[in-house]
């Protein structure tokens, strides 16, 4: 979830985008991921009493980082469609950390199906577990997700929004990846709908590296698919929901990708 030096991923039709600020990027990083630590202890006290207190520090975070967006980077963002506040499956498109920061901020009660190794990242992992969050062992997926359903059939999991990427991975703009069993299973198990969001926050900030560029950013939450449904069934129309949405957002920004972008191996 924190920002990765390394070269950024090359964006097809990233020449119709705004160029990047690296530097403005790095003093943003530097102020947000400050803050982050700063908020974690301020609101320690609270956190540890109650999780009120921990969904307090992490939306708090997430407004911090939308005002400071516009003015540092140029990114400005936008939530479109209802977030759903009731007890629902949420199933979105990943593309980068800033698709994580406009869910949760619009949700009350979000929870995330996360890596586990995040658990060991400062401030992130201590309040992932104090929010509910549910980590998934990389190398043991079906074993993780057998646990995940268990723990929801047996009510173990506090009631609220639970939030899954079912392609599994940040995906860059362009690129394809299949959509996983994970996302199938939570949903016959949980016995709600499930609300797809799109997304094209991967155009201005990306997967990787200080290429933040100026633009708007949105995610948004499309209509719910209803329970009840097959598997194979639920899927299908998750992604016919999810992709073509996602696309179409990133077509509004400006988006063109610069010719067939050859499927890619979820890592």
């Amino acid at each position: 979830m924190t920002a990765d030096p390394q070269t950024p991923d090359p964006a097809p039709g990233a020449a119709s985008l705004p160029p990047p600020r690296p530097v403005r990027a790095a003093l943003f990083f530097a102020l947000i991921y400050g803050a982050m630590g700063l908020y974690g202890l301020v609101f320690l006290p609270w956190a540890i009493l109650s999780r009120d207190g921990a969904f307090a520090a992490a939306h708090a975070w997430c407004r911090l980082v939308r005002r400071l967006a516009p003015a540092l980077v140029g990114i400005r963002t936008e939530v479109r469609g209802t977030p759903p506040a009731g007890e629902v499956l949420i199933a979105a498109k990943h593309q980068s950390f800033l698709d994580i920061i406009l869910i949760y901020g619009a949700l009350p009660r979000g929870r995330f199906i996360m890596k586990r190794e995040l658990l060991w990242a400062p401030v992130i992992g201590q309040y992932a577990l104090r929010l509910g969050c549910v980590p998934v062992h990389r190398g043991r997926r079906a074993q993780a997700i057998r646990q995940m359903v268990a723990d929801v059939a047996a009510g173990r999991r506090e009631p609220g929004q639970l939030i899954i990427y079912p392609q599994g991975t940040r995906v860059a703009p362009g690129v394809s990846v299949p959509y996983k069993p994970g996302a199938a299973a939570l949903y016959a198990e949980m016995g709600t709908a499930c609300v797809p969001v799109a997304c094209n926050v991967g155009l201005f900030w990306p997967r990787r590296g200080l290429a933040l560029r100026p633009g708007r950013a949105v995610v948004e939450f499309l209509p719910a698919i209803p329970p009840g449904l097959e598997a194979a069934e639920f899927l299908r129309r998750l992604e016919g929901a999810i992709e073509p949405a996602s696309d179409r957002l990133m077509a509004e920004a400006g988006f063109r990708p610069a010719g067939p972008v050859p499927p890619k191996a979820a890592r």
